[in-house]
């Protein structure tokens, strides 16, 4: 293992490329025909703002790092100390070991030992595989322990619309409501609220010029064909989101620079809010010897 993502595994189809690092199995390069479709980061830097992270066993935030587990409470490392909170789960900065490795498709794992702060082990595992279909990403989490535990899954990728400026693109999201999160921690500061004509409306496309986001959006539904799906478009094409009805959250953020290159839109497909291990919205609880699974994706348009 070498440089802060440890190895760099490739995979490809057709004119589509992908890698995936060694250390937090995270999405560092997705590119069809040579034009990055998120946004990527060198082999010998850490992924700057979180990018292409997987968030295992919660995504987002735990306000102050504490949650209630079997009538006690639970202490996380508070890895976001300016906040007070315990952010983006436990497998960021782990090496993680490969599955199975071919051409287009790659699978990892990783064992979440019973830990300060999170009582019960899990075996996580991870899959990236490039088709016609563009890229799908499949997570797994398997409860290896002897009491039930709740958790959450996420990932924090930066979707781009092929070349196009993000100020020039529009987004749209399937999200239907909006959790107000407090400035001080970005963890909720009041209930859902609907989003049908407010600003936060992005259930039609809507520019992004001048629009600065940081928030976390619900009610994600899906179509008819049983996905969720989120679009950045712009002038020199677009970028689709998809996800399994299980990730019913989405947080956006757009950063005002992403490694020089300007604004930069994040798109981060979650199975539940922030703080849901203390609000219990949309957390998943597995019995022992349960596991469970579900996919999203990225669509170059």
């Amino acid at each position: 293992m070498s440089g802060p993502t440890g190895a760099q595994f490739e995979i490809t189809y057709g004119r589509a490329r992908a890698v995936v690092t060694e250390v937090g199995a995270g999405l560092r390069t997705y590119a069809v025909a040579g034009v990055d479709y998120v946004q990527s980061y060198p082999d010998d830097t850490y992924p700057p703002m979180g990018a292409g992270a997987v968030l295992v066993p919660w995504p987002n935030r735990v306000r102050g790092g504490r949650w209630p587990f079997e009538g006690g409470t639970q202490q996380l490392e508070l890895t976001e100390p300016e906040r007070h909170n315990a952010s983006h789960g436990l497998v960021r900065k782990h090496a993680w070991q490969v599955i199975n490795h071919t051409g287009s498709l790659i699978s990892l794992g990783i064992d979440v030992p019973a830990q300060h702060g999170w009582p019960v082990p899990l075996r996580v595992t991870i899959s990236y595989a490039l088709d016609a279909d563009g890229l799908t990403v499949t997570h797994g989490v398997a409860n290896v322990g002897d009491r039930p535990v709740p958790f959450g899954v996420g990932m924090h990728p930066y979707p781009r619309a092929g070349n196009s400026a993000l100020d020039d693109c529009t987004l749209h999201l399937a999200a239907t409501t909006s959790l107000p999160l407090s400035p001080e921690t970005m963890t909720p500061d009041g209930p859902q609220t609907p989003l049908a004509g407010t600003d936060l409306d992005f259930t039609r496309p809507k520019a992004l010029r001048g629009v600065r986001l940081d928030h976390a959006f619900g009610g994600c539904e899906p179509g008819a064909d049983g996905l969720v799906r989120h679009r950045l478009t712009g002038p020199d094409g677009g970028v689709e989101v998809w996800a399994d009805p299980a990730f019913r959250w989405v947080q956006v953020y757009t950063p005002d620079d992403f490694l020089g290159r300007g604004r930069a839109v994040a798109i981060e497909p979650m199975t539940c809010p922030p703080d849901a291990l203390n609000s219990g919205t949309d957390l998943i609880t597995l019995a022992p010897g349960e596991a469970w699974s579900a996919r999203w994706g990225l669509l170059p348009r």
